[in-house]
């Protein structure tokens, strides 16, 4: 009997040893070695300081930019003692809102963005994405806002919906999801032609 536990006892050390902790860290070497970019999250880097990242949306509220799915993981920041600080699109919080289609407080918010946003306004501006913090949009929505974005940078329609078809992303592998707009990698690119 004392040989099995020892045994036993063996057997749970290495495998512990081997599946988590060295198969974990040798995983971890390998995704990094290999994608690093997206091991490390998927940082953009401008002048030496990060910008953002292309998993995680963010709040872009001026009339010249594109605007993303409506995140929500609006709670206070985690960070801000006095709990009066915002954090939309915050990874510490991130989740889905809960309420369902028939709670009230869910339809009067999307009502009241919509009614805010005007007619024909795509469903995906004014509901939010399971996680809270989704970075795209459909190219439907994104063309919705072209309008808005060229009149108040003083551009053509043409060219800022060039940028939308430019920044427009198709299936993965062809057939994996929806075709999507990176929001912030085309407001960065809308930033990008007003310098030039």
């Amino acid at each position: 009997m004392l040989r099995h536990f020892r045994a036993s006892i063996v057997m749970l050390l290495s495998m512990t040893v081997l599946l988590g902790l060295a198969y974990p860290l040798a995983m971890v070497a390998l995704t990094g070695a290999v994608f690093p970019s997206q091991a490390n999250g998927s940082l953009i880097v401008r002048d030496g300081k990060v910008i953002g990242s292309t998993l995680i949306g963010q709040n872009f509220t001026g009339e010249g930019y594109f605007h993303g799915r409506p995140s929500a993981t609006v709670d206070t920041d985690p960070a801000d003692a006095t709990k009066t600080v915002s954090a939309p699109y915050n990874a510490a919080n991130s989740s889905g809102s809960n309420l369902g289609p028939t709670s009230k407080a869910l339809i009067d918010r999307v009502k009241e963005d919509a009614d805010k946003l005007g007619k024909g306004v795509p469903v995906e501006l004014v509901t939010t994405s399971g996680s809270g913090l989704d970075p795209h949009l459909s190219p439907a929505a994104a063309a919705w806002q072209v309008a808005r974005v060229a009149k108040a940078r003083n551009m053509p329609e043409a060219d800022v919906q060039r940028l939308v078809a430019q920044h427009t992303e198709g299936r993965m592998y062809g057939l994996l999801g929806e075709p999507r707009v990176n929001v912030l990698q085309l407001n960065l690119a809308l930033d990008a032609q007003a310098k030039r």
